[in-house]
């Protein structure tokens, strides 16, 4: 596997792709297979919010791009099965600031990811951490954590988070602990503007 890629993603570098993907419906559809595993339109309908009709012509769309697969035929073997064909996706835009529908689509997508996910802590903090045991509820929570650094070193820190991770996610669902739970870590990396430097101490 590659080592800039240890937590087995897809990766999008095609315009088309990330332009495709950048869409409420979409994204959820793939949501719901990484967390839920093979499913059929019919079924993955009321959690995206679309009809099955137009839920399977977006799951259609998504397969063109190689983001999706047909899964194993469940017990009934007339309705299609979708799986996603990887553990996650990742996607940047690219390094040739020259390339502006790399750098557009690449945007695009970026916005789509923080609209469907910036309700996400408020609804958990609002639904599910009342309901955790102490154990959970003192590990859970929000870092705000600023430092000053160079591109190579945010890289660096990137590539030592998911070198810690990497053993959990890709490790085999037999050997999850018996007491596991499903836990969401959500990494904003968001660099500043340069103008937000002059005279600023960490």
């Amino acid at each position: 596997m590659d080592s800039n890629n240890r937590l087995g993603d897809i990766e999008i570098t095609d315009p088309q792709a990330m332009r495709a993907l950048a869409h409420p419906v979409r994204l959820a559809i793939l949501d719901h297979l990484h967390r839920h595993g093979p499913a059929t339109a019919t079924q993955l309908a009321p959690d995206v919010g679309a009809t099955p009709s137009v839920t399977s012509w977006h799951l259609r769309h998504l397969a063109s791009f190689g983001l999706v697969r047909d899964s194993e035929p469940g017990s009934d073997r007339r309705q299609r099965r979708w799986e996603a064909v990887a553990r996650g996706f990742r996607f940047e835009a690219p390094q040739d600031p020259a390339d502006e529908g790399g750098q557009s689509a690449a945007r695009v997508l970026s916005q789509q990811m923080f609209l469907r996910y910036a309700d996400l802590p408020s609804q958990w903090a609002a639904e599910v951490e009342p309901e955790l045991d102490p154990a959970w509820r003192r590990l859970a929570g929000l870092a705000n954590t600023r430092v000053v650094v160079s591109a190579e070193e945010l890289a660096a820190i990137e590539d030592g988070i998911e070198r810690i991770l990497a053993p959990y996610v890709t490790r085999d669902p037999a050997e999850r602990p018996t007491d596991g739970r499903g836990v969401r870590l959500m990494r904003y990396v968001l660099p500043e503007g340069a103008e937000e430097q002059t005279g600023q101490t960490p």
